[in-house]
């Protein structure tokens, strides 16, 4: 019987979001007891070396858990999301990827203002996603961002349109969206500045693509993401996390990254199935 570890996320990396961040960890946990794992949890904060797993599913982001963790893949165990791509998802490290890799980003200039994101962690709080009517005000959000001790951060410009939020876990076929506007749920309310959803047409087939191929590239299975529709159905990738709540599509999701453990399971150190 394999061993499974759930680490649940610490708080502050979960603003506005910790019971639903518990919610998706738990019913994968609870498909997995069924199918016959042994099932236990741990939050972040507590883990350590001498916990013993097969498997740990980890929504953690700090730099100790990631450390253990990262001994735990070194012994042979299977971590999802592995540690490298989880340390991957800064802000900043998102920007470059897919700029490089020709990606849809946010454009660095515009005419209807700015966004100034933290780029070395996820937003812990309201102020590490500041938006910026012009450039002066830009200016001084950058020297708020500094006074933080925050050095590095993103700056792009507003895009005007649909915000539409997607969720996806790698190689399974599940992919999902949703027109944020449409919905009660908010970390910070920040959609707001985008207006009621027009419900522009986009390709979703293309979005999908586009996300696997950021998953891939940073190196995440459980994934989601917010980006912005315009008028004329393009669209910029805006966010990009690990292991998101999925609240809104959580049954599937859970049954989704399930498949994709067992995926795993089945598939011996040389890529080889059992």
């Amino acid at each position: 019987m394999k061993k499974v570890l759930k680490v649940y996320r610490a708080e502050r990396f979960s603003p506005n979001s910790v019971k639903n961040d518990r919610a998706i960890i738990d019913a994968v946990g609870e498909l997995l007891e069924k199918k016959g794992f042994n099932v236990a949890g741990v939050p972040e904060h507590e883990l350590s070396a001498d916990d013993d797993a097969d498997i740990y599913l980890t929504m953690a982001r700090s730099n100790e858990s990631l450390t253990v963790l990262n001994k735990k893949e070194a012994e042979g165990g299977i971590v999802i999301n592995p540690t490298n791509g989880i340390r991957s998802c800064r802000r900043s490290t998102i920007d470059k990827l897919m700029r490089t890799n020709g990606l849809p980003a946010a454009p660095l200039k515009g005419e209807y203002g700015y966004w100034l994101k933290r780029g070395d962690e996820t937003a812990q709080s309201q102020k590490d996603v500041v938006f910026a009517a012009n450039a002066d005000e830009k200016d001084n959000a950058m020297r708020s961002f500094k006074e933080r001790g925050i050095t590095d951060v993103v700056a792009t410009a507003h895009v005007n349109g649909d915000v539409v939020k997607f969720y996806g876990v790698r190689g399974t076929g599940f992919f999902k969206t949703f027109y944020a506007g449409d919905g009660n749920y908010s970390k910070f309310g920040d959609e707001r500045l985008n207006g009621k959803p027009q419900h522009y047409n986009f390709n979703i087939n293309k979005l999908r693509d586009d996300a696997e191929r950021l998953a891939a590239l940073v190196g995440v299975d459980v994934y989601g993401g917010d980006c912005i529709v315009r008028r004329d159905g393009t669209y910029a990738i805006i966010d990009f996390n690990d292991w998101p709540s999925f609240a809104r599509c959580r049954d599937e999701a859970a049954i989704a990254i399930t498949q994709k453990i067992e995926t795993y399971c089945n598939t011996d150190a040389t890529g080889n199935k059992e």
